[in-house]
């Protein structure tokens, strides 16, 4: 489908935090990758009032709770990642610069996991797109941050791109983590930590799928 993105910066790398490691990865070995990058990064902060470590478990603590099956439960988790894998600051969308966190995070995560964890994490800034158009009284909800962020995704839907988006096979799962996404903003809020989620992850990896993800690159670069 046709999208209203800026162009991204076309000469920044990413950089996977994790310790290099070659040959085939475990699921135990994939989930340790993943979670040594939200303890290393995950304090970072992107205009909400909680940090992104935070703002996963807050979402998949709301899906468990709501009894989601475990692909949501993991996409919640994971929806961000892409914020922890780019170097453009924290600060990126008061400049003007949409660093595609949502492709980045699925891309990276997509030699690991499922489509059922991996759409609807590459769909949830379209997912609030999507809902900017079709339900009243959307955007007013969001937080200020993520109404900022919605003009440098594209702005809300045109009425094609809506219809485009509905045929997807992984639409319905894309719009329950946005709720999700969307909820899990609460300063101070308990939650399980991450450890809570190992297992749960370590079941969706795809073994024969489980092998090391290169250093990927923000999209044109």
């Amino acid at each position: 489908m046709t999208h209203g993105h800026p162009a991204s910066p076309s000469a920044c790398e990413t950089r996977d935090p994790a310790p290099a490691l070659s040959g085939r990865l475990s699921p135990a070995e994939v989930v340790s990758r993943i979670f040594t990058t939200f303890l290393q990064r995950g304090h970072r902060q992107y205009g909400e009032s909680v940090t992104e470590l935070q703002h996963a478990l807050q979402c998949a603590t709301f899906a468990g709770d709501a009894g989601e099956r475990a692909e949501v439960i993991a996409s919640c988790l994971l929806h961000d990642f892409g914020h922890l894998l780019h170097e453009l600051g924290e600060d990126i969308a008061d400049h003007g610069v949409d660093s595609r966190h949502e492709l980045l995070g699925a891309n990276h995560l997509a030699r690991w996991f499922p489509p059922e964890v991996v759409e609807p994490i590459r769909m949830h800034a379209d997912s609030k797109r999507y809902l900017c158009r079709r339900e009243e009284g959307y955007f007013g909800a969001l937080s200020p941050a993520s109404q900022r962020s919605l003009e440098l995704q594209g702005g809300p839907m045109s009425t094609e791109e809506a219809r485009e988006f509905e045929a997807h096979p992984h639409f319905e799962l894309a719009l329950r983590v946005r709720r999700y996404d969307d909820r899990g903003k609460v300063p101070g809020m308990p939650t399980p930590d991450l450890a809570t989620f190992r297992l749960l992850l370590e079941s969706l990896v795809h073994a024969q799928t489980a092998v090391p993800a290169p250093s990927p690159s923000l999209p044109g670069a």
